[in-house]
């Protein structure tokens, strides 16, 4: 009988005690499970990317003096081109480019004499389009992205 009296209250006491760490656990899993979902609702998107708008053409467009540069052979090739800005470059008032509202075109022009020097005449005449792309895209990456649209106003080989 001893041994009875004396596991009675060790198991009602382990009742007691595990009734109130069940509850604790089941408290803290269900704020748990609100706080997963609140996050889930208020902050999560709607699961499709934003697409960023595509530029639009700006105002500012910067004309580039014609510069002759010495291709390979003895050749020269004697470019001019125009920069359109895009239209963020407007709203921003000159874009980083200078703080005015007039960018330099100097990096444009540093970019057209490094690519184009050196090259052979016959890949100026022939890959034209080819080597305007090139070019284009690491003006666009030089003026991080600002610029719309090149276009040549002069391209004459001798």
């Amino acid at each position: 009988m001893s041994k009875k009296k004396k596991e009675e209250p060790e198991g009602e006491d382990g009742a007691k005690g595990g009734g109130k760490k069940k509850l604790l656990i089941m408290g803290l899993v269900a704020v748990l499970a609100i706080g997963a979902a609140a996050y889930f609702f208020v902050f999560s998107g709607s699961g499709e990317a934003e697409a960023e708008p595509a530029p639009e053409a700006g105002t500012v467009v910067l004309a580039v003096e014609p510069v002759a540069i010495n291709l390979a052979g003895g050749s020269y090739l004697k470019l001019g081109f125009t920069l359109q800005f895009s239209l963020t470059y407007d709203e921003s008032a000159g874009g980083g480019h200078g703080g005015g509202a007039t960018p330099d075109g100097s990096k444009a022009l540093d970019i057209a004499i490094s690519q184009f020097s050196g090259a052979a005449l016959s890949d100026v005449q022939t890959n034209r389009e080819a080597m305007k792309a090139a070019f284009e895209a690491a003006v666009v990456e030089a003026y991080h992205g600002d610029v719309y649209e090149l276009w040549y106003t002069e391209y004459v080989t001798q």
